[in-house]
């Protein structure tokens, strides 16, 4: 009888575990975008590309940042980002179809610029990373 029982068990949670396999799809949410700086505080505008599997859903700034962007709906997207940049801060979080593709979004900077509008130099110690 313990046998018996034990089988049971053992294709219940079987059955159990396919049927979440099944449930396990996409799952959307937020990612957000950090910026790392040599120059942390002493940039005030950055031009970037966000590049995913798929179109992003939002996009919203960070504090204290005004955002142009162009309209959402492609694979790659190009962002301008105005005010005060520091770096290791979200400058951006991006709405995601799902967020755990988080691994194939990128960042591509296209330019910085410092308060007299001079640009900087790239890469100079610049990256973007979409972290979960």
């Amino acid at each position: 009888m313990t046998r018996g029982v034990a089988v049971t068990a053992l294709a219940v949670l079987f059955g159990v575990g396919l049927s979440c396999r099944d449930t396990m799809g996409p799952v959307a949410g937020n990612l957000r975008v950090r910026l790392t700086s040599p120059n942390s505080g002493a940039d005030s505008a950055i031009v970037f590309t966000i590049a995913g599997p798929a179109p992003l859903t939002s996009a919203t700034p960070g504090a204290g940042l005004q955002i142009f962007a162009q309209p959402l709906g492609a694979t790659a997207t190009r962002f301008v980002l105005v005010g005060q940049l520091k770096t290791s801060t979200t400058i951006l979080t991006i709405g995601v179809a799902d967020v755990n593709a988080v691994a194939q979004y990128s960042g591509a900077i296209g330019g910085v610029a410092q308060p007299n509008s001079a640009l900087r130099s790239l890469p100079g110690g610049y990256l973007l990373s979409v972290i979960r």
